[in-house]
């Protein structure tokens, strides 16, 4: 199952797990409260799982590739991870299953404090349109992930502040029909 917790504010490296002392854990019940989701899948069956087809076809997730992170295999790796973490926004859902390998997504809550959610292989998390998140490598340095699209693939990010953007103020609704 997904692990999450609060994270610290400590400036150390950003492939550290950065828990808070003591720590703060995250359920899965306060990240769907965020509007993310979160399935445990096969990824060793990741080619024929019906558990996959069964969500991509109730979700509408009609286009998907595979990126590996890591050195080796990612052109231009450094300035990706760079960007990566930069704290940004899309205007539609990221969605992301990782099929081996391991790293962090870092979404704010409600009060702007990062949670930090711990994926490894297995794991597929969808965040929604709007909310601010960051992505992250842990210190194994490696990732596989399948990225999966409603429609055409659209990597867009946009940096905060993105408050302007629509996806950004539907989110907000989101958050307050829940508060």
């Amino acid at each position: 199952m997904v692990e999450a917790w609060y994270m610290d504010e400590s400036p150390d490296d950003q492939r550290k797990p950065h828990r808070l002392e003591p720590n703060h854990p995250v359920g899965l019940e306060q990240l769907r409260q965020l509007g993310v989701f979160y399935w445990k899948l096969d990824a060793d069956k990741y080619e024929n799982d019906p558990e996959l087809e069964k969500i991509r076809k109730e979700r509408n997730y009609s286009w998907m590739d595979i990126i590996t992170i890591c050195k080796d295999k990612l052109p231009n790796y450094e300035e990706k991870i760079k960007m990566f973490y930069e704290e940004h926004l899309h205007l539609d859902d990221e969605i992301r299953y990782i099929l081996d390998g391991s790293g962090y997504f870092d979404v704010r809550d409600k009060e702007d404090k990062w949670i930090r959610i711990f994926m490894e292989k297995g794991d597929m998390i969808t965040l929604p349109a709007g909310i601010y998140h960051r992505f992250t490598l842990d210190e194994k340095n490696y990732t596989k992930a399948m990225r999966l699209f409603v429609g055409e693939p659209i990597w867009t990010a946009y940096n905060r502040p993105a408050d302007h953007f629509d996806a950004r103020g539907q989110y907000m609704k989101f958050l307050a029909q829940i508060a």
